[in-house]
């Protein structure tokens, strides 16, 4: 843990995070941090040195949580439940806020954005994005990203493939892996969509909702507020799934069930040329960069992109999934005034503007995305900055993450072919009627 004094810091013991009593003028920031990485040390290092230059007398406390996605959530909300541990400042995904918003360990912010001119310069689906079911504001968004295809030029050119490569329609993508299939032989895989339990949420969000999107039907009905089961579009989604790994077009199937499968398609697969087409979000490419652990200088020039088509070209022509994190303050923190303020500084344009540089962040605001120096900072950031006004969002319902397992469930059991695709998808249907209760599905097959 590092805690600053007038903008120095202090290494301490992760043991002294403990809150301490009836001091008002300490605040603690609690994060995931990505094993090693340092870029949000740096950027909160940072915006805690500028804080300390009008606020000299607050000592900022840093709480990095290095954890797995799902261990994160759990780590940081046992520390928000009680008021011993609860932080000040907390870093949310976007996708499990409402589900901590219904635990009750995040307070309503409305009240503080109110008359922040910060916040309109939010685009609305951010907004929206932290916006709970109650109509209250619980959160910040400071960034989001996109998702899309991205392909190897050089392995196409290898295959005879016209550039650049746009496909319309699911059917048009299958010709294509399977012309590199063909074409390539068993040395290069076609097609990686991440799949199955092991994946968590990119295989919920970057692969299964990239595709069940892209047809008529969806996860959740806003108008009727009811949960979408027996679905044409869910029951597709798994039969695309199906084929890519029955025809051998995906990876082995003890590749693709590899809790490190991401490391190897950034660090292996893309750079050496092992693989044809990613199913992947905007960041990607921060692995690659200088310094980073797969440096791979040459990836602008080698890597393209693609959106990925709806089912069968229906409008308005792609799909894109977005999400994002946030800053939320828990209910247990005495010292919510205090930690508005420091919020405010982490917040100012400068700022985001240098964590989307170092992090590879794609924009949430009008003033960064139109920030001279954020417009040009990757090859790829204009490409899936475009995408944000057209993407979707996953359902920000407390049942969400335990949908998700579910999806994870019915795609891994086509995907080894223990099960049809109409047995994963009534298995699915049984789990989401056993999750959110009868009341609150309906039928849309």
């Amino acid at each position: 843990m590092l805690r600053f004094v007038g903008g120095a810091a202090i290494a301490l013991p992760l043991g002294a995070c403990a809150a301490g009593g009836g001091d008002d003028k300490r605040l603690r920031i609690a994060y995931q941090q990505f094993g090693s990485g340092t870029v949000m040390e740096t950027y909160l290092t940072s915006v805690i040195q500028q804080f300390s230059q009008s606020r000299p007398d607050v000592v900022v406390e840093l709480v990095p949580i290095v954890a797995a996605e799902h261990d994160y959530f759990t780590k940081n909300e046992l520390m928000m439940s009680s008021e011993r541990t609860a932080p000040d400042i907390v870093y949310e995904d976007t996708f499990i806020l409402q589900a901590d918003v219904e635990a009750g360990y995040l307070r309503p912010i409305t009240d503080l954005v109110e008359g922040w001119e910060t916040w309109e310069q939010i685009f609305e689906p951010g907004r929206e994005a932290v916006t709970a079911d109650d109509g209250e504001i619980y959160a910040v968004p400071t960034h989001t990203d996109t998702r899309a295809l991205w392909y190897h030029a050089g392995l196409f050119e290898e295959a005879g493939i016209e550039l650049p490569w746009q496909p319309r329609t699911w059917e048009e993508l299958l010709e294509t892996l399977r012309e590199l299939r063909s074409a390539l032989g068993e040395d290069v895989i076609p097609f990686n969509i991440f799949s199955g339990k092991p994946q968590g949420e990119k295989a919920s969000m970057q692969g299964f909702e990239m595709l069940l999107y892209g047809t008529e039907d969806g996860l959740y009905d806003e108008e009727s507020g009811r949960w979408q089961i027996g679905s044409k579009g869910f029951r597709d989604s798994l039969e695309l799934l199906r084929t890519v790994f029955e025809e051998g077009l995906a990876p082995r199937i003890s590749d693709a069930l590899d809790p490190n499968l991401s490391e190897t398609v950034y660090s292996t697969w893309l750079p050496e040329g092992r693989l044809a087409v990613n199913l992947d979000g905007s960041w990607i490419s921060q692995n690659w960069i200088e310094g980073a652990p797969a440096e791979w200088p040459e990836w602008p020039d080698v890597m393209q992109l693609a959106t990925m088509p709806t089912q069968e070209g229906q409008d308005p022509g792609f799909v894109t999934l977005a999400g994002g994190w946030s800053w939320a303050l828990p209910r247990l923190s005495r010292r919510t005034d205090l930690a508005w303020e420091l919020v405010q500084q982490m917040l100012d344009v400068e700022n985001m503007v240098a964590i989307a540089l170092a992090d590879n962040q794609i924009a949430i605001r009008e003033d960064v995305a139109t920030h001279e120096d954020y417009v040009d900072y990757s090859p790829s950031v204009g490409f899936f900055t475009d995408l944000v006004p057209h993407a979707t969002y996953r359902p920000a319902y407390a049942p969400y993450p335990q949908v998700s397992a579910a999806i994870q469930a019915a795609m891994e059991t086509v995907m080894t072919g223990q099960g049809t695709v109409e047995e994963a998808q009534a298995t699915y249907d049984e789990d989401v009627v056993a999750i959110v209760g009868e009341d609150a599905v309906e039928d849309a097959g």
